[in-house]
């Protein structure tokens, strides 16, 4: 290891030092109780909410994933996400969350996504919660092995070693971190965790920037690649077993892709996800009063579409300064890491490297805490152990956290691994098993428990089903499946929940008075 890879690293560990700090801070706060440690006694203020949330969703794949898909085949795909993701953050916020708020208080006080479901509905015996938490425990394993690849790609990009070691010990750091404090400590580290992830991006596109020759020379130069400007077409890198062809210097494209309707609608799609992400609505849960989310959602949105658009951007410039520097899909999504090495001095860079890490450890840890959660509080103690105590409920949780972190270290051995590709694919389970499920318990009274339970599954079959199978047809099948699986189950909701017998009066009045603004029971 030179001298500029040691002061990299010891900017990094600083930061890692600080981010530790925080959780021992308060570990005594969030072993008070269960609701403490998973939704932290509902004390968020709107700063907090607003940037946790949006941190804790975008994870790496904001300064890795999105800027890799730019990097390796132009603006459309990235930009036409980018905009669903923004468009979808607006809605939630401004749909969402105040009737989400108020919705979880009324029902019984629920501090689990699994929970509020049950309660919404009064259920007695918790298959509602039982079949949330499963998928929960599902589609959040997927993602935290999302993050681990993240930490494996970082630490061996910027000092050579061993990708499964690094990988192995950025899962170690996030699960030490997510044991010590819970979720009010992970919720004040990612506002920290947001400053230096938008902090990190805009430094670097500003630096590349101006070592590309400004502005008008970035676009020159990716107006002279085949579809790699176009919103309505896509560059296609020239590939042979993976790896893109290099011709006197110069990355070889093939002619512009074809970008119709179609595609553009799957990846605006992304968008709908936001209504079912368990990490964004524990936050709506969460802040401290119902009339603070108005700002939250200000807040919000200026930091996504600022980070959104310069992660782009990113790409795009990196394409010029580095044409030939990563030539795999997989690689390609070095592209922040190599800019910033190569622009910074060593010690900055590090602390720039941190924003990764930070993104990083600002999803990981949501993920494991949530999915924990779902187990020890929605199946171990809301189905099989109703008499457990509060110590027994945490116990457990601190296990799942664990077992969830090999298993999600399993998922990520391979270094090749495409973190955008993950990343989708758990997005589109979460996004359709639980986005039309949280409308319409939220929007329409007629909706009852057979209905939620054939939105659920419905819902993330159909994403397993067209993923695997259906998509492979290709063509219009090639959609991304968040949509056809959103759609599916918000048919089958209505469908079942009209079929089968209405909900009961008491459930109806929930309904009404949270409607009317009203949060006692």
């Amino acid at each position: 290891m030179n001298a500029e890879q040691i002061q990299i690293l010891i900017a990094m560990i600083v930061y890692m030092a600080a981010v530790i700090l925080i959780g021992v801070f308060y570990a005594k706060r969030a072993n008070k109780s269960s609701e403490e440690y998973y939704l932290g006694g509902r004390s968020l203020g709107p700063w907090v909410t607003a940037m946790s949330a949006e941190a804790s969703d975008m994870s790496g794949w904001l300064l890795m994933g999105l800027p890799g898909v730019a990097y390796w085949c132009g603006l459309a795909d990235a930009a036409w996400t980018a905009i669903g993701l923004a468009i979808g953050t607006y809605f939630n916020w401004l749909i969402v969350s105040k009737r989400l708020r108020r919705y979880s208080v009324r029902a019984n006080n629920s501090i689990t996504l699994p929970e509020f479901f049950s309660n919404r509905f009064r259920e007695k015996k918790k298959v509602i919660m039982f079949i949330a938490a499963a998928f929960i425990l599902i589609f959040f394993t997927v993602y935290a092995a999302s993050c681990f690849v993240t930490c494996g790609k970082l630490f061996s990009s910027l000092f050579g070693l061993d990708y499964k070691l690094m990988m192995f010990i950025g899962a170690a750091f996030v699960l030490l971190y997510t044991l010590l404090g819970g979720f009010l400590a992970e919720s004040i580290s990612d506002f920290m965790q947001a400053i230096v992830m938008i902090s990190a991006l805009t430094v670097i596109v500003i630096i590349s920037t101006v070592q590309a020759g400004g502005i008008g020379a970035v676009i020159e130069n990716a107006q002279n690649i085949p579809g790699f400007l176009d919103f309505f077409g896509i560059a296609s890198p020239t590939v042979v077993d993976g790896v893109q062809q290099v011709i006197d210097g110069a990355p070889v494209f093939g002619e512009a892709g074809k970008y119709g309707i179609l595609t553009i609608c799957s990846c605006m799609a992304w968008g709908l996800g936001y209504f079912g992400m368990p990490q964004v609505l524990l936050r709506f849960m969460a802040i401290r009063r119902e009339d603070e989310l108005k700002r939250s959602r200000r807040i919000a949105m200026i930091w996504v579409v600022i980070s959104l658009a310069v992660a782009v951007f990113i790409g795009i410039v990196g394409r010029q300064l580095f044409p030939v520097e990563h030539l795999t899909k997989s690689a390609a999504e070095n592209i922040f890491i190599t800019l910033s090495t190569s622009s910074l001095p060593a010690i900055l860079a590090g602390f720039v490297m941190a924003g990764i890490l930070a993104a990083t450890i600002s999803s990981s840890d949501s993920y494991l805490l949530i999915a924990a959660s779902a187990f020890a509080k929605n199946i171990f103690h809301g189905v099989c152990k109703k008499n457990a105590t509060d110590k027994q409920v945490m116990v457990v949780s601190r296990i799942t956290l664990l077992v969830l972190a090999l298993i999600g270290i399993l998922f990520a051995l391979d270094e090749n691994s495409v973190i955008f590709n993950i990343v989708s694919f758990a997005w589109a389970g979460f996004g359709a098993t639980f986005g039309p499920l949280m409308i319409f318990s939220l929007f329409w009274k007629r909706i009852n428990k057979a209905g939620a339970i054939a939105g659920m599954v419905s819902g993330a079959g159909m994403v397993f089903l067209w993923k695997l199978v259906i998509s492979k047809a290709g063509g219009v099948f090639a959609i991304y499946e968040l949509l056809p699986a959103f759609i599916f189950s918000a048919i089958c909701i209505v469908v079942v929940s009209l079929l089968t017998k209405a909900p009961s009066k008491e459930i109806e009045a929930d309904f009404e008075a949270v409607r009317c603004g009203s949060v006692e029971a």
